[in-house]
């Protein structure tokens, strides 16, 4: 997600679909310099990065292991797919969405890694919004029934979750986003995805109503929130009613301008990069809830920005062995 003062000085949309071999980008904690080619090469604490294989999230969940990764979405239109454990990113491609789509905004992916991303037009007062069907595979675009946002609604984060650990049934959810007219986020909501329609399930309670906030689910039944307050903030909410049941600050995270969120392995994600006016792309901070430990240097400067990111329910819960 980005705020919208950052649209109009992001790139033009580079409709299209994939083309050519992905292209890997591999950080360590701190990247250095970059080679020739453009991809961002290190290793994790100068010792050797060893993969470390992906098991389904359970014996029943017949997911792919495509299904298993995360993805995220650069401002200049691309899709990549994303290994945490292994601090590396895939290029697949430049969406092929059209260009009258407006800008790529939020993402979710389901199950069946299909990516569904959130697009919207441009301008301060921005209401209207639509979702697209992307192939993480190639990165081909299919449109989806357009969403009707509610007033009051400005944006979207989106986030899968499931409807318990036993039951792999899942649900689009969303969040609206502060309108920086003056309006307050108007809080949790969910999207029928085959035809389109935003039901308002409630604020955010406490502290947190009206603030910002992108959204990830997982395999077993939650629902978390990364709230653009300052510190920011990791948030379990009530998906029933939009209440936040915990929170917890991460000092030592910037309070972004581009902005995107999801949880891997037992580990949240956030990715967070300044206005593009700044000339720094997006830090990978990676925080731990087993330990508490918070790493905002975990990928630094990673050579583009992201402005949406999405990790379906397959996923792991807990640490790969």
């Amino acid at each position: 997600m980005r705020f919208p003062l950052i649209v109009g000085v992001t790139a033009a949309l580079a409709a299209g679909c994939a083309s050519g071999p992905p292209t890997l980008f591999t950080t360590a904690r701190d990247a250095g310099a970059r080679p020739a080619d453009g991809a961002l090469v290190g290793t994790n604490d100068g010792g050797a990065v060893t993969p470390i294989p992906i098991r389904d999230a359970g014996a029943a969940s017949n997911c792919s292991e495509a299904a298993q990764l995360v993805y995220v979405l650069s401002d200049q239109n691309d899709l990549y797919s994303f290994r945490p454990n292994l601090r590396q990113f895939t290029r697949i491609g430049a969406l092929g969405c059209p260009r009258s789509a407006g800008s790529p905004n939020s993402m979710a992916i389901d199950r069946d890694a299909v990516a569904w991303v959130n697009y919207v037009q441009g301008g301060l007062g921005d209401s209207a919004g639509a979702i697209y069907r992307v192939n993480t595979a190639d990165a081909s675009c299919t449109a989806a029934a357009p969403v009707r946002m509610p007033a009051g609604w400005y944006r979207l984060g989106m986030g899968f979750s499931t409807v318990s650990a036993d039951d792999t049934t899942e649900n689009l959810f969303v969040a609206s986003t502060a309108d920086p007219l003056g309006g307050g986020s108007q809080g949790l909501g969910s999207v029928e995805t085959g035809r389109g329609l935003l039901h308002i399930i409630g604020n955010f309670s406490g502290a947190f109503r009206g603030q910002s906030a992108e959204l990830t689910g997982t395999g077993d039944g939650r629902l978390f929130g990364f709230f653009t307050t300052t510190p920011v903030q990791v948030a379990q909410l009530d998906r029933a009613t939009g209440a936040v049941l915990d929170a917890t600050p991460l000092p030592g995270v910037e309070t972004p301008q581009a902005w995107a969120f999801t949880f891997w392995g037992g580990d949240f994600y956030l990715y967070t990069a300044p206005s593009a006016l700044a000339g720094r792309t997006t830090n990978v901070t990676r925080y731990r809830p087993s330990d508490g430990s918070i790493d905002p240097r975990y990928m630094t400067d990673i050579g583009f920005r992201i402005v949406g990111a999405g990790v379906s329910t397959c996923a792991p819960v807990a640490p790969p062995p």
